[in-house]
């Protein structure tokens, strides 16, 4: 496949998956706010920072380093070593359970069981859930690296609303179950995504299609472990990598989820503030997860499959260099044009928004606040996601292994950061961390596209520059917003009192 077809494929695979994922959060989203009216703060808290971060240092930890090793370079491999490589997540995934669940169980506080109770069932069915989606790991693989683009959207969007009816149902007929209900949810959204992608293979290898794209797996049991004879069981080079992106991923997590881990191991917020704190960021990162990281995901894909890791810009096929260039420039365009409306217009709008989506337990006391700095946020995550996404992308393993120790620095200090704004601040202080942390890892990022690009004639970060005039454009709309929202707020607020008032006479 040459590169403007891997280009084609890949703004396929991100644009049907941002509209997908856009059709079925929006679903989601307004069943997560119907929940909203009937679940406790501190039961979302416990839920939604504690469990949610216990399933996801598993898989992230278990898989993220063999997706970076096994989905570089070209689709023309031998699969069987890969496939190998890629069923190590599981056992991995039992041992990450097994000592994690451990921790969470015998050394963080245990939340008093009148508010929330059955929390060791919790923790074991959070951990089982990892364990039984990394089960699908092959699957997920060979169909991103072939660039299957219907499978993962489709899979990922049966899964998150089958989650989310169970849960509002349960939560409306039986709410005395507690963290039954999102246990119980948590493992049907394991258990349907990996079906929809064991099922597809089922269907398509085997099929005329198949043989058609001359797909390297026949039969499904080639998808299972298998032992080739005088043969090296997996790629040494795919191995090598993946232990690289594996240290590099452990710190990663550290950074993404630092201050649910400051949260959980320091305690400095209770359940009911974890709570409000959650759904505040859940609220705030809607766009980055509808548009940013279906961009990220499957961009990365294409800087993977065009350029060559280790490489010199010189020594590479000047027309993929060229069109690497130009799709990161417009990609850097894109994001900073996206981002800075979201800041400009969320920071105005924080306190209404928030009122419509929870009432006055979100829209008063630190809500507000949280939206307003978590839209600045937004801008900076759309910027790090593509610039980390190509350096990612085109850093060879001795690279990866320098940033690593980048990465170690940046952990410790974000940790230190997180903790003491958060004693000054309150939760805004984990936002003001977390900008803290993502400026870094943008001017990291930077600093390599530019010596990257130093020796060509290609510069692409001048996505990054805006004109004055659109400087002007966005400064003239943030202050008409700001006073917008004043009245805007305060009318919306007084219909709703009166509609109250009237009703209730």
């Amino acid at each position: 496949m040459g590169s403007r077809d891997v280009l084609s494929e890949t703004t396929r695979l991100a644009s049907s998956s941002a509209l997908l994922q856009i059709l079925f959060r929006v679903i989601t989203f307004g069943l997560n706010a119907f929940t909203l009216r009937y679940v406790s703060k501190e039961m979302i808290g416990l839920v939604n920072v504690r469990l949610t971060l216990l399933y996801s240092t598993i898989v992230f930890l278990a898989r993220e380093a063999f997706r970076r090793a096994c989905l570089s370079g070209s689709t023309k491999r031998n699969w069987t070593k890969t496939i190998n490589l890629l069923w190590l997540t599981v056992p991995l995934g039992v041992c990450w359970s097994l000592f994690l669940g451990w921790i969470w169980l015998q050394l963080l506080e245990v939340p008093d069981p009148n508010s929330v109770p059955y929390y060791k069932i919790g923790v074991v069915a959070f951990g089982l859930s990892a364990v039984v989606e990394l089960l699908g790991e092959p699957f997920w693989v060979l169909a991103q690296a072939h660039l299957f683009i219907r499978l993962k959207v489709i899979a990922e969007s049966l899964s998150i609303i089958s989650k989310c009816i169970l849960t509002v149902i349960l939560v409306v007929l039986y709410p005395q179950w507690g963290l039954y209900i999102f246990s119980l949810a948590q493992l049907l959204y394991t258990s349907i995504l990996v079906l929809c992608y064991v099922m597809y293979f089922m269907k398509f290898l085997g099929s005329p299609e198949a043989t058609k794209k001359s797909f390297p797996v026949s039969r499904m049991t080639d998808l299972l472990p298998n032992l080739i004879e005088d043969q090296i069981v997996v790629d040494w080079k795919e191995a090598r990598l993946t232990w690289s992106f594996f240290k590099q991923s452990f710190l990663k997590q550290m950074l993404t989820e630092g201050e649910r881990y400051v949260m959980t191991f320091l305690n400095v917020l209770n359940f009911g503030d974890q709570g409000v704190y959650d759904i505040v960021n859940n609220l705030g990162s809607l766009v980055a997860r509808f548009i940013f990281l279906p961009i990220e995901e499957s961009f990365y894909i294409f800087f993977a499959k065009v350029l060559e890791r280790g490489t010199d810009v010189k020594l590479q096929k000047q027309d993929d260099i060229a069109m690497a260039a130009a799709v990161l420039e417009s990609l850097l365009k894109l994001v900073l044009l996206v981002g800075l409306s979201i800041t400009v217009f969320g920071y105005a709008y924080s306190q209404l928004a928030l009122d419509i989506y929870g009432g006055s337990v979100l829209s008063s006391g630190s809500g507000p606040s949280l939206l307003r700095c978590y839209s600045l946020y937004v801008l900076l995550l759309a910027v790090n996601g593509v610039t980390e996404c190509f350096t990612f992308a085109s850093m060879c393993k001795e690279e990866v292994d320098r940033f690593n120790f980048v990465m170690l620095a940046l952990s410790f200090t974000f940790l230190c950061v997180s903790y003491f704004l958060t004693q000054w601040q309150g939760s805004v202080g984990f936002i003001l961390a977390n900008c803290f942390n993502m400026s870094i890892r943008i001017a990291h990022s930077i600093r390599y596209i530019y010596n990257y690009f130093k020796e060509s004639s290609y510069r692409p970060l001048k996505g990054l520059l805006l004109s004055p005039s659109l400087i002007f454009v966005y400064i003239i709309s943030g202050v008409i917003t700001v006073f917008s929202e004043v009245s805007v707020f305060f009318r919306f607020h007084y219909h709703s009192c009166k509609s109250l008032f009237i009703s209730s006479n």
